[in-house]
């Protein structure tokens, strides 16, 4: 075989195996990404960024073992970097419970700094999954408020209008989101204490 033609059939086999993943996994893909974002146009980006970094890495003739995995894992760090984006914004406002002084904290002066060390890191990141998980056992109605305001910075009388419900409606879906959360959480931060 010519190098050219070569060149050619190693593209076209490429092409056959990206059009094969994206068919495959594209309906379960965007219905974890929608799960976790709520802005439409938002998880249609990271849908598309998704399949480009797919594409790249069979361009550069990266190894990719469970293709379906692997997209998965890249979803969630591009949902990842969303949230870190837009939580400075949200965070600012965003108080999730008062302190013992009477002062509102903030959900980012809750979890450890990821600067302070390979402890805290580690710390910051296995609260972080164990958030998510919890946020993913929440009914979708209560999951939706609370990212809604807590991680997206959105106020209650725009949800409201938004979802033709009373701000009453978000506010009680919300404390129940919180509930569960606290006591979700309050297992791996006695266990983070014992240590």
């Amino acid at each position: 075989m010519k190098p050219v033609a070569s060149l050619e059939w190693m593209t076209t086999e490429q092409d056959k195996r990206i059009s094969e993943t994206v068919e495959r996994e594209q309906a379960r893909l965007r219905n974890f990404i929608r799960r976790r974002v709520t802005d439409p146009g938002d998880a249609d980006d990271i849908l598309q960024d998704v399949f480009y970094e797919l594409v790249e890495a069979y361009r550069l003739m990266k190894p990719i073992e469970q293709v379906g995995a692997w997209m998965f894992r890249v979803a969630r760090n591009r949902i990842t970097d969303l949230f870190r984006k837009k939580r400075p914004d949200a965070l600012r406002d965003g108080q999730i419970g008062a302190a013992e002084d009477g002062e509102f904290l903030m959900l980012e002066e809750l979890l450890p700094s990821a600067e302070a060390g390979p402890e805290e890191s580690y710390a910051r990141t296995v609260l972080l999954e164990e958030l998510e998980e919890a946020l993913d056992e929440l009914p979708a109605e209560q999951r939706e408020i609370f990212i809604a305001h807590e991680i997206e910075g959105r106020s209650y009388k725009d949800l409201a209008a938004e979802k033709d419900l009373s701000v009453n409606t978000l506010l009680s879906r919300k404390h129940y989101a919180v509930v569960h959360l606290r006591e979700r959480l309050q297992q791996i931060y006695d266990e983070f204490l014992e240590r």
